[in-house]
Parts: C-alpha cells; sequence; structure tokens
C-alpha cells in the first residue's frame, strides 16, 4: 500500500499542467470523487490495524501535495490570462505610438544658427555664468559709473567696498567670453559665443530676467567695417531668407567703436515695422588694451544677438515669456 501512495505522489508531481485543459483533466484524475486519491481512500480497509495511521499520513500527504499543485498552477494560469486581455484582440496589429519629444524651440533656433556661424567659418567658445568686474565691465570698457554696474541692473553674486576684491556677478552678456578667449589665444580669432545671460529686468511680453545670447568676435589683421557689413548681411539671409529686409544703423555700445544696430522688417497682419536683431561694431582699441592685443597691429568686429529674439521673429510670436511657461500645447507645435 505504501508503495502505491509513493507510485502515486511520483505521478502527480511530474504532471504538466501549462492550460486549462490540463488543469481539469488533473482535478478529474486525482481531486474529484472518482479520482485516484479518493480511489487511494477506499482501501484503508485493506490495510491492518497497526498500519492504518502511518499509511493515512502517507495518503493526506498525497491529497495535499495534488491540491497545492492544483491551485498553484490554477492561480498561474488566470494571471497569465489576465495579461492577454489587456492586449489588443488582434495581436497582429502594430503597438500605438509612443508620444515623441522634441527640441525647445529656443534649442532648435540656437542649432540653427550656430550652423549658420560654422558655414561662415566660426567656432564655438564658452565660459562661466558667475562673472568678476574685470571681465563682465572693466575689460569691455565699461566706466566706473556706467548703469550696468548698478544692482537695478545687474544680479550680484558677491559684492564688496574693497577696491581690491572683484565684484562678482551673474553675467550680463557673453561678451565676458571674448575676453578670456583673447586672454588666451594669440589671433587670428573667429568665434561665437552662445550662453545664458541674467538682467535685472522686469518681466514683460518683451524682457525676461533669464535669456540666451549669441555673440560673435572675429580678430585679424586687415578687419574692417565692409567686413562687418557682409558677415552681418549673409547672416541675415541665411537666417530669415534671401528676400530678407534689413538696414543698419548707427549705435553705441561702450566695447565696439563705431557701434551698428541691425533692424530687419517684420510683417504681421497686413501691417510691419522694424525690429533690431542685434548690436554691433568694430573691436574698440581699449578692449585690445586690457587683453594685450596690440591695437596697433589688429583689429576686428563684434557683435551680440538675443536668441529669443531671433525665435520670436521665426515664428511670429509676440510674448517671450511663452518660452519658459513649460505649457505642452506650445511645445508640441515644434514636433
Amino acid at each position: 500500500m505504501l508503495s502505491d501512495i509513493e507510485s502515486l505522489k511520483n505521478e502527480i508531481k511530474q504532471y504538466t499542467l501549462s492550460n486549462e485543459e490540463e488543469l481539469e483533466k488533473f482535478r478529474l484524475t486525482y481531486l474529484s470523487r472518482k479520482g485516484k486519491v479518493q480511489a487511494m481512500f477506499g482501501r484503508m480497509g485493506e490495510v491492518p490495524n497497526e498500519k492504518k495511521a502511518e499509511v493515512g499520513k502517507a495518503m493526506n500527504e498525497v491529497k495535499n501535495l495534488a491540491q497545492k499543485i492544483y491551485e498553484e498552477a490554477e492561480k498561474r494560469l488566470k494571471n497569465r490570462q489576465e495579461t492577454t486581455q489587456k492586449a489588443t484582440d488582434d495581436i497582429t496589429l502594430p503597438a500605438p505610438p509612443l508620444p515623441m519629444g522634441s527640441y525647445h524651440p529656443l534649442t532648435q533656433t540656437l542649432e540653427e544658427m550656430k550652423e549658420i556661424f560654422y558655414r561662415l567659418g566660426f567656432t564655438i567658445a564658452d565660459g562661466p555664468e558667475i562673472e568678476d568686474d574685470f571681465h563682465n565691465f572693466t575689460a569691455l570698457n565699461f566706466p566706473p559709473n556706467h548703469p550696468a554696474r548698478d544692482e537695478q541692473d545687474t544680479f550680484f553674486v558677491e559684492k564688496y567696498d574693497d577696491p581690491e576684491k572683484q565684484d562678482l556677478v551673474l553675467r550680463t552678456h557673453t561678451s565676458p567670453v571674448q575676453i578670456r578667449l583673447m586672454k588666451e589665444q594669440e589671433p587670428p580669432i573667429r568665434a561665437i559665443m552662445p550662453g545664458r545671460v541674467y538682467r535685472n529686468e522686469a518681466v514683460t511680453p518683451k524682457s525676461y530676467f533669464l535669456f540666451h545670447q549669441v555673440e560673435a568676435l572675429y580678430v585679424d589683421t586687415d578687419v574692417s567695417v565692409a567686413d562687418l557689413k557682409e558677415t552681418l548681411i549673409s547672416f541675415a539671409r541665411l537666417m530669415f531668407g534671401t528676400d530678407v529686409k534689413y538696414r543698419i544703423r548707427p549705435g553705441f555700445f561702450p566695447f565696439t567703436e563705431p557701434s551698428l544696430e541691425m533692424d530687419i522688417w517684420w510683417e504681421t497682419d497686413g501691417s510691419g515695422k522694424w525690429l533690431e536683431i542685434l548690436g554691433s561694431g568694430m573691436v574698440d582699441p581699449n578692449v585690445f588694451k586690457s587683453v594685450d592685443i596690440d591695437p596697433e597691429k589688429y583689429t576686428g568686429f563684434a557683435w551680440g544677438m538675443g536668441v529669443e529674439r531671433i525665435a520670436m521673429l521665426r515664428h511670429g510670436m509676440d510674448d517671450i515669456r511663452v518660452f519658459y511657461d513649460n505649457d505642452i500645447r506650445f511645445l508640441e507645435q515644434f514636433k
């Protein structure tokens, strides 16, 4: 009897339960009223009284084993069925597309600007966003009483009363990178300096306390205003199209002399107006002297422009704040 119970136990262990049909067959074969386990209990009358306890214990172990295997298989098959039911009815259909991200419109515009400057022969330079007074103001020919040095225009990180110490500011333009580049590299220099800049300005549709700039610098022998104008016109045509209407007019900046500003004609709703896109000029000799470049031997031009302004013109936008709202409905338009 005990050998028959052991054989039944091994038979149950080796049974495969991989689908509903096999599960039901297992139940009928071993656990039903006419199954093998119940039939084994029906033979208890053949067992001598002194063996009944031992045989009964072995039979209960077989019954519990069969019940455990059945319940575990039933649970496993049920979970598999629930997972399958979550899939589409037709498994041959393609999966639904995942939502795709995209570059921010400012990033897209900046990449276009970089590509244009690459075509014009410029490289890229970078510098820190926290600058000292020398690189941000003094070396760029800002006089000591210039309004840009005041706290109502500039974010100061550290401001010292000691004249021997350099004030630290969040850079107000990317021009300090020009100073660092000219101090580290002998001319000729032909590079752009993209990056974030900070100014203590009220937030309006046209201004923000954080924005992005791209500055350009070209230093060599015999660089002239004609070279500057030709580069400005080439950039405008490559950025806005060959039919762009532009004008170049006099301006003033502490670090360039003479200085020029460039506007383009922007038409909206049947009307139009001139919009400034950049300030530029020939590098002031005082700037060259501050970085130990001989102004009698070298000349150069520089200009700076806001990436937000270029992006607004490209896409017909009239509010700079939308670039920083993180509104997914706005960003999805630039996929």
